[in-house]
């Protein structure tokens, strides 16, 4: 996307040209105190590539960009941030697509590339401990030769972080069977605001006390700022095969979800891909799509070759008692990469289709699948803008793709406005407005759909338990309850509306 919104929150009132130069300089002097000039990013021209996450419809250029090495480096930029009262938001690769790493004009935006270090792979315990800028794959790259991998696999794991992941508590094509970020996880370091250096979890099977581990899995760095990972590593699974159904009809897709669930049968992954996805990802990967039809469904199944044997009969009866129009196993480790490799293109091959695309994120019942895929259609002929539908069908957490052209007056406002209304609808179904992505800015109205005002004044007194001036990612994730009551006066989301001053925590 190419549309830049700027009515987006900040801490404080934007600052005058003038007032940020005096700024910028007096942060970069304390900075270079203790980082090296290369560490230290504050000519207009070098800020720019920091201005958005992979949310790029919303953009800011931060006052000064630090990119330290060290645990104490992180601390010290922490604490003369807290000295000065300047926001922070913390970057890993800038993959995110809620708006979540997107820097405020007023403040440093603190990038962790250079904590790309792979701690320890101890292959007997089963556990990797990594720095946050590892790339997510590379920690499975790491551990191969000892026959271990790390689940949670995004579709973006080839460039994410593993501390993004944690921020974010994001998931993958496998996290049905698997589970989420935050329970492939077992201890965190964290550096607080204040600069102080804290541990959540522990390399054991439980801890003592409140699980604080799970609380910052999904913090979107409005806690702290996550300096290392360790994760747990699983052994490679005897077989793993896939098997590809298509569909003419995608109710009787969705309804063969429920029906493997239903079944007892939890796949290693289990995806789903309508029409106009499945054409424009063959079109893009070549995988061996089946071009026409309405929806495909990927059902991966693992473990020793008795069970996958008999799971497969199992699975392949229930696709084709649903309608399937065919069922085809992959022949041999090659096509099933091949196969998996078509769905995590599929976000960039939307991308050919129109000038932009908008991707949403919602989580809904299995059950409500085909009414959802209904409204939704409804919505995008009310709407005039097409839809691409990939989402992870076994755990219900859609990933529909709007497509648009921001060249066109009025039609980010438009796109804004119907993919929340999608993200209402899942709250409306007994859903939930993410499944993986966060919140960030870009669902920060919904979460007053969901949430109650005594939900959201617990959320801030968390908040204010670990930040109590609202210095860490402010604006993000958590409304205010004067927000919410504007946002319910306006009945409909207007992407073009001021966005309310946002209170300090």
């Amino acid at each position: 996307m190419t549309q830049a919104n700027n009515d987006l929150p900040t801490a404080d009132a934007p600052m005058g040209t003038a007032d940020a130069a005096g700024r910028r300089a007096s942060l970069a002097s304390a900075f270079l105190r203790f980082l090296p000039p290369e560490s230290v990013i504050c000519a207009p021209e070098e800020l720019r590539p920091y201005e958005t996450d992979g949310l790029s419809a919303f953009r800011r250029v931060p006052l000064v960009v630090v990119l330290p090495d060290t645990i104490e480096q992180v601390q010290r930029v922490l604490a003369i941030c807290r000295e000065q009262q300047v926001p922070v938001v913390a970057r890993g690769a800038g993959t995110g697509l809620s708006g979540g790493a997107m820097p405020l004009d007023n403040g440093v935006l603190l990038g962790l590339a250079k904590f790309n270090r792979i701690l320890d792979i101890d292959p007997v315990r089963r556990i990797a401990r990594v720095q946050p800028g590892v790339r997510n794959l590379a920690i499975s790259e790491a551990a191969s030769p000892h026959g271990l991998y790390y689940a949670p696999d995004p579709s973006s794991q080839i460039a994410c972080t593993i501390g993004g992941n944690v921020a974010e508590n994001s998931g993958g094509v496998h996290c049905l069977k698997y589970g989420l970020t935050v329970h492939n996880v077992l201890e965190l370091k964290m550096v607080t605001i204040d600069g102080e250096l804290l541990t959540f979890g522990g390399e054991c099977l439980d801890a003592p006390g409140y699980d604080l581990l799970a609380l910052m899995s999904g913090s979107e760095g409005m806690l702290g700022v996550i300096v290392e990972v360790t994760v747990k590593l699983l052994p490679r699974p005897e077989v793993a095969i896939l098997q590809m159904a298509a569909f003419d009809d995608i109710a009787n897709a969705g309804a063969a979800v429920g029906g493997i669930i239903a079944a007892g049968i939890i796949p290693a992954g289990l995806e789903m891909m309508d029409e106009l996805a499945i054409r424009c990802t063959e079109d893009f990967a070549h995988c061996g799509y089946p071009v026409g039809a309405a929806a495909i469904l990927l059902c991966e199944l693992d473990g020793t070759q008795e069970e996958v044997d008999e799971q497969m009969q199992r699975v392949r009866a229930v696709m084709e008692s649903s309608g399937a129009t065919s069922v085809h196993i992959a022949a041999d480790e090659a096509e099933r990469q091949r196969l998996w490799k078509g769905r995590k293109s599929a976000f960039p091959a939307t991308g050919r289709l129109a000038p932009d695309y908008y991707c949403m994120d919602g989580t809904i019942p299995r059950k409500r699948l085909p009414e959802v895929l209904q409204r939704m259609s409804e919505m995008s002929a009310q709407y005039s803008l097409p839809v691409a539908n990939v989402f992870h069908a076994g755990d219900g957490n859609l990933h529909p793709l709007i497509l648009f052209d921001s060249n066109r007056p009025g039609e980010w406002k438009k796109t804004e406005e119907f993919g929340a209304r999608i993200l209402e609808l899942c709250v409306e179904v007994g859903g939930t407005i993410t499944g993986e992505h966060g919140v960030g800015v870009e669902k920060i109205n919904q979460m007053c759909v969901q949430f109650q005002p005594l939900e959201l004044a617990q959320f801030h007194a968390v908040k204010a338990a670990f930040d109590g001036d609202g210095l860490l990612n402010p604006g993000k994730a958590v409304p205010t309850l004067q927000r919410c009551a504007e946002y319910g006066a306006m009945h409909v989301h207007h992407a073009d509306a001021p966005w309310p001053d946002l209170e300090r925590f």
